[in-house]
């Protein structure tokens, strides 16, 4: 099966043991992202797909990068990381191409070189942080370097750069999600699936305004992800989703679609809201179950 992980995945940056050493208000989802990165790492894939909600966005489209790498810095009060990590260009064209071989809205991008090897992309929040448990922890050039430039050694399997827009029909983001895993059985290669998802912004003390769709919506967010079943989050009412502030419908979607394809069971590992964003974070992993 080549589809042998997935994943939901949160992406606040406060997560990161070296950007913020303490917990703070979500322990139990730092220890369920050390048993993702194990449980991963036993499934043993060649290539992560990653989709986030916070890289480039055409709208309209599911933008898909096509520079040779992807490269960032994230900054938090006085420390910083730099990630710089491959992209696997072979399946995102096939992907791609699927994709667009069934009408399904995508775009590829470029960014800098024009030439793939001079081409790294930009890397974000919503990507990096569940890179960094996904096998690129380690993955990190110095300081001094320059952004695009390559580590010494690469760490961890090669990406998948995926962002969908929300001015999509929910329908097409579950087409998606076929068309990857078609591509996937096409290409034969073991594939991690990941959808880097935070949920309602709009708890207790957001600064977006608290409001009490919040804890509804995560609720029945949460209720889907122990069912293995995020396809059901397209029933969502769109006010709610407004008021909750969620980032993470529609790469659940897309989820959705790779699961229509390759049947799944896992468990929702943990859930907690980060006090300093005041935003829901879960963290669910799925295998296959054929």
């Amino acid at each position: 099966m080549p589809i042998v992980f997935a994943a939901v995945v949160p992406h606040g940056w406060t997560l990161i043991p070296e950007l913020e050493p303490d917990p703070g208000t979500t322990p139990n989802v730092r220890r369920a992202l050390t048993v993702l990165r194990e449980r991963c790492a036993a499934a043993h894939p060649d290539v992560i797909v990653i989709a986030g909600p916070h890289n480039v966005r055409i709208d309209g489209y599911v933008a898909v990068a096509g520079s040779g790498r992807a490269a960032g810095t994230l900054h938090y009060r006085d420390r910083q990381i730099e990630m710089n990590v491959p992209i696997d260009t072979v399946l995102s064209d096939a992907i791609a191409a699927t994709a667009k071989a069934q009408q399904i809205p995508v775009a590829t991008w470029g960014y800098a070189g024009n030439q793939r090897s001079e081409s790294a992309a930009p890397l974000d929040w919503g990507i990096m942080v569940p890179l960094w448990y996904l096998g690129h922890g380690t993955n990190m050039v110095g300081h001094g370097d320059v952004l695009a430039s390559k580590p010494k050694s690469d760490v961890g399997p090669p990406i998948v750069l995926l962002n969908p827009s929300r001015a999509l029909p929910l329908t097409d983001l579950v087409r998606f999600g076929e068309a990857v895993s078609d591509a996937v059985v096409a290409d034969g290669r073991r594939v991690a699936f990941i959808a880097s998802c935070d949920w309602a912004h709009a708890h207790a003390g957001s600064r977006y305004g608290a409001h009490p769709d919040a804890e509804v919506v995560d609720g029945l967010v949460l209720d889907a992800l122990r069912a293995a079943d995020p396809g059901r989050l397209i029933d969502l009412d769109p006010q709610q989703i407004k008021n909750a502030a969620i980032d993470g419908l529609w790469q659940a979607l897309i989820l959705a679609g790779v699961m229509n394809r390759v049947p799944m069971a896992g468990e929702l590992l943990a859930y907690e809201v980060e006090s300093g964003s005041s935003c829901g974070m879960a963290v669910a992993t799925y295998l296959p179950t054929t």
